[in-house]
């Protein structure tokens, strides 16, 4: 069935999941409007030995034929959206109204798409999406024997394709990519590079192997959209039916979900889910990937921060795969629904008009279209301290270095020089129940209000910068190596069960001159302490933040977070400080 479509004002949106993010569009203006139609189509596709029934829609411009063909471009629905909802279906409009032949689709285990759901396993999902491509590539007939013979074509069967949609729209085009090199470029928005580390965090580099502290808001809350869809989508394939003790997941991931709620882990369990979690992320497989690759990532996110787009684009671009970055303003955490001025705004239809925006088409003009234009610098990011919204992004060619080195004193205060690190021993303790506040992770997508961050007294450890002689601009991940003394977690720690390791979370907060905190975007860095008889690096999540002249910088380790699960059992924690042993936390000055 098709159907004409004016194209005035077409909208696009990120494919981001109804039921966890608001729709977001972005129309096309006046002048590049024009009509398309639009087919509904179903494809009977083999992945992962289960036969799949794919939902899609294919948008064909007016005046695109056999003898005139376009090139194409593919999408699908963030986690619990579908190729109808608001925020998927606007791509294939605003592509179709720019002459690209769009094929939008549901994913695996969403919408009226069978199959259960198995996280952009490259091995299903991806296989899934490769079918597709075998249809704009001329190779395959839709299920009511529909053809696309009117897609441009670099060989027999290989269409000019490109991949564009976020977080979980997202790592479906690195993961096809990864199986399919007819895939000419990809657009991933605000998704991941390792489930693992996205769902329990550890971010230290002596924790591998050693499962951080489990993110249950935002974990929970994408588990009970999968396993609650016959609530909200009667009569479901039964393809889509697993069993009764995981209903709509393959069963792995199912098993992930159980294992990070039990707080408890033990080796065996431990090496299945961390070694589910990264078989199906980026991490595994991007030796795989050679589209050139336009990542975006949003600042505000707790869920996806910017390290997971900073370790995929250092692997692509460490084995030659044509990369960029750019670090937007809105993530999960806050920023979509409305974002800063300036910024892409799907609602208000500012591609063209926007910095991210005009990334975006140039990249697809530049390799899908084959026009010798400029795609922009290696790197950009976004800064709120610029009210000109024409420079609001600034640029680099490389990515930031640490270029500041302060000291974590015995008094409590972070100072620049190792000879003012004065002597002292400082202590705090857990409770039974968390006493520091980061975020609700849901707060954002529910609409509800978020206390502002705090930590308990007693609970935490604080050293505070003096007030900063010049305004200070951070760009990039801040660094903290650090050594505690914890008897009771040194006492546990060899238990066999990684729970009974010691856990803290470090942050960076602004502190302005009447005392007032800012934690910026909220983000921690939790850590699961491998050994505490030995020091550890703390990698903080990356941000992009102006420290005021007179403000003053101020690192915290906390010993819990009520976002995610923390210690097992009371952990006392000391820090010792000496001129020539003390903890060192490195930033990222820019001019530094």
């Amino acid at each position: 069935m098709s159907r004409r479509v004016p194209r005035s004002r077409a909208p696009l949106a990120l494919a981001l999941g109804a039921a966890l993010t608001a729709p977001l569009t972005l129309s096309a203006p006046a002048s590049t409007v024009g009509q398309y139609t639009v087919s509904a189509l179903k494809f009977t596709v083999q992945a992962g030995g289960r036969t799949c029934t794919v939902d899609a829609d294919l948008y064909r411009p007016a005046g695109v034929d056999r003898a005139h063909p376009a090139p194409a471009v593919i999408s699908t629905n963030g986690f619990g959206g579908s190729k109808s909802d608001g925020s998927t279906d606007a791509i294939g409009k605003a592509f179709a109204a720019r002459g690209y032949v769009s094929l939008i689709y549901s994913g695996l285990g969403f919408g009226a798409s069978g199959c259960l759901i198995s996280l952009d396993d490259p091995r299903i999902d991806g296989e899934a999406a490769s079918r597709l491509i075998d249809f704009l590539g001329g190779k395959r007939a839709a299920d009511n024997g529909t053809m696309a013979d009117f897609v441009t074509l670099d060989g027999p069967g290989d269409p000019r394709v490109g991949m564009v949609g976020g977080s979980y729209g997202g790592a479906i085009q690195l993961a096809t990519a990864a199986v399919d090199h007819r895939v000419d470029a990809l657009v991933p928005l605000i998704t991941w590079n390792d489930l693992a580390y996205s769902l329990a965090p550890n971010n230290t580099a002596a924790g591998r192997g050693i499962p951080g502290a489990f993110k249950w808001l935002w974990t929970n809350g994408f588990y009970l959209i999968g396993e609650g869809q016959p609530l909200t989508a009667p009569n479901l394939d039964p393809s889509r039916i697993n069993s009764v003790a995981c209903l709509h997941f393959v069963s792995r991931a199912c098993d992930t979900v159980r294992t990070l709620n039990s707080g408890s882990y033990p080796p065996d369990a431990t090496t299945e889910l961390l070694g589910y979690a990264r078989s199906v992320s980026p991490a595994s497989y991007l030796s795989r990937v050679e589209a050139p690759t336009l990542l975006v990532q949003g600042q505000a996110d707790s869920l996806f921060n910017l390290n997971e787009a900073t370790a995929t684009y250092k692997t692509l671009r460490a084995q030659g795969t044509t990369t960029k970055m750019i670090w937007q303003s809105w993530g999960h955490s806050g920023g979509m629904t409305s974002p800063a001025a300036g910024e892409l705004n799907l609602s208000q239809g500012n591609l063209e008009t926007s910095y991210v925006g005009r990334r975006i088409l140039s990249w697809f003009d530049r390799y899908l279209r084959k026009r010798n234009i400029d795609t922009g610098p290696a790197f950009a990011y976004y800064r709120d301290w610029i009210s000109d919204t024409r420079h609001t992004y600034g640029t680099s060619d490389r990515l930031p270095v640490l270029s500041q080195r302060l000291y974590l004193s015995g008094d409590g205060k972070l100072v620049d020089d190792r000879r003012k690190v004065a002597r002292g021993i400082r202590t705090y303790t857990n409770g039974l129940t968390p006493t520091s506040h980061s975020e609700n992770s849901l707060a954002e997508t529910a609409g509800v209000p978020d206390p502002a961050p705090y930590d308990t007294k007693g609970t935490y450890l604080g050293w505070t910068s003096a007030p900063l002689a010049r305004t200070t601009d951070l760009v990039g991940a801040p660094r903290a190596t650090l050594r505690v003394v914890s008897p009771e977690a040194q006492r546990t720690q060899n238990s066999g069960n990684a729970a009974d390791k010691l856990v803290l979370f470090a942050k960076l907060y602004d502190v302005a001159p009447d005392g007032s905190k800012t934690l910026v975007h909220r983000l921690v860095a939790p850590v699961r302490v491998a050994d505490v008889t030995k020091g550890f690096t703390v990698t903080l999540p990356g941000i992009v933040h102006r420290y005021q002249k007179g403000h003053r910088l101020q690192f915290v380790i906390a010993a819990s977070d009520d976002a995610y699960f923390g210690n097992r059992g009371i952990k006392p924690v000391t820090v010792v400080s000496a001129t020539r042993d003390t903890g060192v936390l490195e930033l990222p000055v820019l001019g530094g």
